[in-house]
């Protein structure tokens, strides 16, 4: 059996202490202290599910109403990474000894996210996630578009992004940039799955609506499978995103689904075939269109690997022959996302100030606080809970590469080489210090305990 990262009890006192803070607090001790929380509980969370376990995680956040909370504390981040991040990149006096505190900030929306996928995989978390569903529907329209663009644009590709990582010229401050980008690329992937998952359960009129008719949702997702960023051809290999990671295919799978390619698929299928969303819909001439461009994609290999798009195809056949009327104009009061709307109003013209009172009282931590930090996020990160979740081999610290030797101080950083050690031991150096120092401490505590 996969070691717990928390028990059933541990994860209920998490749970019930969630709750959503200012703009100003993000990065706060106490909003750090949550931040720990919000990690066990993904990480139990996965892998409860990975084993088929009693998600008691899931269970929790349905029945203390915290998945809101959850959405909320994601688009605060989202918007904090927006809106305070870049100022605070740019103050003159802002230079500082370890970013670590900053990247654990900008991975906390990652963490959310990843959560959110595991559990609304479920029905019961998505009728309790109330009206944040609208605002996680906003919030994979912004992920999605933002993915489109990026392939259009032809912008540095996550792979570009490690390397760079690894280069001894690049800043501490740039390179969080460049990791921040690289995390968004990953977060975007993660909310194709939880429109997919959004589409399967809601029964929401102002939900259905805000997918069709205000994000025009079916034609984002066409270009999606159009430009399949989670594709590439790479020196004459073709290449797929898959578990955090850009795999070369072997030809004869060229053809073969990913689960993002299934995700896409799904959510079309929801949005085009179910009644309700049929009546919403409209078949413009430009939405048809861009509709009847699936026909292409809609290959016999694909049909085989997922038999509902039979359904799908036949549907794109009849729209092609018809021109189905436009839906009814109904007057229905419907419900708004706030989330983003009211931090952003909360927040605007404050945005320097924040990232002044910021880099003043919560980015320059004291060597005890950073102490205090690794001491907890050593208990966070247990070692062989990691090693369960990870999907692959490590990656080299320095140079991005397939890892098997361990830091033999820390054990908390890989390397592919001794060379490679040497080189990052520089940036490496003060983070090894303290992580091995916490952990001792750790030990100590419980030597004294038992």
């Amino acid at each position: 059996m996969d070691t717990p990262v928390i028990l059933p009890v541990e994860a209920e006192g998490f749970v019930q202490s969630l709750e959503t803070f200012s703009l100003k607090e993000v990065g706060s001790m106490r909003w750090f202290k949550q931040h720990e929380y919000i990690e066990k509980l993904n990480m139990q969370a996965i892998l409860n599910a990975s084993a088929m376990h009693d998600e008691f995680v899931k269970e929790l956040l349905v029945s203390y109403e915290k998945i809101p909370v959850l959405v909320h504390e994601m688009i605060l981040t989202e918007v904090w990474k927006q809106k305070v991040f870049p100022i605070l990149c740019q103050l003159q006096d802002f230079n500082p000894k370890n970013t670590f505190h900053l990247y654990m900030v900008i991975h906390h929306e990652a963490t959310i996210i990843n959560l959110l996928e595991t559990i609304m995989f479920h029905r019961d978390s998505c009728e309790a996630a109330g009206d944040s569903v609208l605002d996680l529907v906003d919030y994979c329209h912004r992920k999605l578009t933002l993915l489109v663009s990026k392939v259009t644009r032809k912008s540095t590709t996550v792979h570009d992004q490690d390397s760079l990582t690894g280069n001894a010229s690049v800043s501490s401050i740039e390179e969080l940039q460049i990791q921040s980008a690289a995390l968004e690329f990953e977060i975007s992937l993660k909310a194709v799955s939880v429109l997919r998952y959004i589409t399967d359960h809601t029964n929401s009129i102002s939900i259905i609506s805000r997918m069709l008719c205000t994000h025009n949702m079916p034609c984002v997702l066409v270009q999606l499978i159009d430009c399949c960023p989670w594709s590439r051809c790479k020196e004459g290999n073709v290449e797929k995103y898959i578990n955090s990671k850009w795999q070369k295919i072997p030809l004869e799978d060229h053809l073969k689904m990913t689960k993002l390619d299934g995700q896409v698929w799904i959510s079309l299928y929801n949005l085009l075939l179910k009644e309700d969303c049929q009546r919403k819909y409209d078949f413009n001439s430009f939405n048809k269109d861009r509709l009847l461009k699936l026909r292409g994609f809609l290959t016999e290999v694909l049909v085989d690997q997922l038999p509902n798009l039979v359904e799908l195809q036949r549907f794109l056949a009849h729209l092609a022959v018809t021109d189905p009327p436009p839906p009814k104009k109904e007057l229905i009061l419907e419900q708004i996302p706030e989330i983003w709307s009211c931090i952003v109003s909360e927040n605007s013209g404050k945005w320097k100030a924040i990232a002044k009172y910021q880099v003043k009282e919560t980015f320059n931590p004291s060597e005890d606080d950073l102490r205090l930090q690794a001491q907890r996020l050593a208990q966070t990160y247990n070692l062989d809970v990691m090693e369960n979740l990870l999907p692959e081999k490590p990656k080299c610290g320095n140079c991005g590469k397939e890892a098997a030797k361990k830091c033999s101080q820390c054990q908390g950083e890989w390397y592919c080489h001794r060379e490679c050690q040497v080189k990052h031991w520089p940036k490496h150096k003060t983070a090894c210090q303290l992580m091995t120092e916490a952990t001792e401490k750790i030990q100590r505590d419980l030597d004294i305990s038992s």
